[in-house]
């Protein structure tokens, strides 16, 4: 039998292209509802056609009630067919919602797949993170203090940890962190949003970012964690409920140990993981979406854990095939 992943992985590519397309129309409209709204209906309708019993375990939205592609929901065209191919999903329709909104870069539509049982129910609560490339795996501890794990960052690299680039989240409970990481001498790159993004660039060499350190949302953790299966990279995790709310969302999911430090592979166990991005707005790691007359273009990173596949798919779509082709 083909693995899920390459029997899938052309449709996924479609998923996230036509989200990103849908969220791109509304960009620098001022109205992140609205981006998110379109990116995750459109989302929808291009899993509802795919061959496949496909179930949502990760959905954004829920934690700022945006709207969002509900966990449990079920998609897929053969939804209560004996025999078919049963999928778990994790979807971020629209990473970067205020970036798309501002006309920011660096917002991306992302989606990630594998056989069932293959990515952790995360609650929409936040995370703690650290996320480093294959470089670095192995490198760092989530519980060490921050100036040892940069010094091991920069002794994977051969370089010393003022060459090191860190992104953080622009957040007012990151002030003690940020602090740490300028006092051990390491350059920050702060970000208003986006820290899955972030994290698959500090996965890619040639982007200039070494790791991506604070609190994030957990269901982009489990994204990370699928991207990092893919590029050899390591997310090390820790739930962290802020608020009242959280802290009863945690504790309605029967979630207990609330120290536990959640691993890659704990994240993201599938032994069959696709992950597909396609870039809405421009960013470092891939090019938003370019409108010309009758037509787009797009650009998506897809990846495969089974297959050890990591391609970038540049696409141009036309509506009219009289339409000009301009590389």
């Amino acid at each position: 039998m083909r693995p899920l992943d390459a029997r899938l992985e052309q449709a996924m590519v479609r998923v996230t292209e036509e989200a990103a397309v849908a969220a791109a129309h509304t960009m620098g409209f001022g109205d992140g509802n609205r981006s998110d709204e379109v990116a995750v209906e459109s989302m929808r309708q291009e899993l509802a056609q795919l061959p496949m019993a496909g179930r949502i375990v990760i959905g954004e939205g829920e934690r700022d009630r945006a709207p969002m592609l509900y966990v449990g929901e079920e998609l897929g065209s053969q939804c209560g067919v004996e025999g078919a191919v049963e999928v778990d999903i994790a979807v971020d329709p629209l990473e970067g919602t205020n970036l798309c909104a501002t006309g920011a870069a660096g917002a991306i539509a992302v989606l990630a797949a594998s056989e069932r049982g293959g990515l952790l129910h995360a609650p929409d609560v936040y995370m703690d993170k650290i996320v480093v490339g294959a470089t670095a795996s192995g490198k760092v501890d989530l519980d060490a203090p921050v100036g040892e794990n940069l010094r091991n960052i920069a002794d994977a690299f051969a370089r010393d940890i003022d060459d090191l680039t860190i992104v953080v989240l622009d957040r007012q409970r990151h002030n003690r962190l940020i602090a740490d990481i300028r006092a051990a001498g390491a350059r920050i790159r702060l970000i208003g949003d986006g820290d899955l993004s972030a994290g698959i660039a500090a996965a890619v060499r040639g982007t200039g970012i070494h790791a991506v350190m604070g609190i994030g949302g957990a269901p982009e953790g489990v994204l990370t964690a699928a991207a990092m299966r893919c590029l050899g990279g390591e997310i090390q995790a820790r739930l962290t409920a802020i608020g009242d709310a959280q802290k009863a969302r945690v504790e309605e999911l029967g979630i207990t140990d609330t120290d536990r430090i959640y691993s890659t592979d704990e994240l993201a166990p599938g032994s069959q993981i696709l992950f597909s991005a396609t870039g809405v707005t421009e960013g470092r790691l891939l090019r938003g979406v370019r409108f010309f007359g009758r037509g787009h273009r797009t650009q998506t990173l897809i990846m495969s854990s089974s297959r050890n596949l990591i391609r970038f798919v540049d696409s141009i779509h036309r509506e009219d095939p009289a339409t000009p082709v301009i590389f």
